[in-house]
């Protein structure tokens, strides 16, 4: 199967900033993710690439809920079982899920010029949102990793 390469995107230019950096490549990672499953072909984007039943599509379905839980505060009472995208979910609604829940984090983050302050979560202990931030970071690039190579096993599509 020939290579089809993405526009291969560099890294962000961000501003200086401490807040600015860790948002600036939070969101890039995020676009980043979310382009490796956007146009993907099914049924391959929820067929498991790996034995441990990795897919495409449900890790963007799990980045959803890890991003609810650390920016939203939103529980999640089973984080394996947010491997699985349902049955009924087109990679259009689970990439749309995703970018709504990003958004909304946005809003959160808006709102915290604080990196030692803890995310707003009433209620509930929270970490800071240097933390979370970083965290996301890590989160977001280590199944961004997997999207890759997931991708290109569907169809040889590389690139960011």
């Amino acid at each position: 199967m020939p290579s089809t390469r993405r526009r291969d995107t560099p890294p962000p230019r961000t501003g200086n900033s401490e807040t600015e950096v860790l948002r600036g490549f939070l969101d890039y990672l995020r676009t980043s993710i979310a382009a490796k499953v956007e146009d993907a072909p099914e049924p391959q984007v929820r067929t498991a690439g790996v034995p441990s039943g990795t897919n495409l599509l449900g890790l963007l379905h799990h980045l959803t809920f890890v991003e609810c839980a650390m920016f939203l505060g939103e529980r999640v009472p089973d984080w394996q079982a947010t491997f699985q995208a349902a049955p009924e979910d087109t990679v259009p609604d689970v990439v749309a899920r995703y970018r709504e829940a990003v958004e909304r984090a946005n809003k959160v983050l808006d709102n915290c010029p604080d990196l030692g302050a803890p995310v707003p979560r009433p209620g509930k202990p929270a970490p800071s949102v240097r933390w979370a931030l970083t965290h996301m970071i890590e989160e977001t690039a280590r199944h961004a990793g997997h999207a890759d190579i997931l991708r290109e096993q569907i169809d040889a599509t590389t690139g960011r």
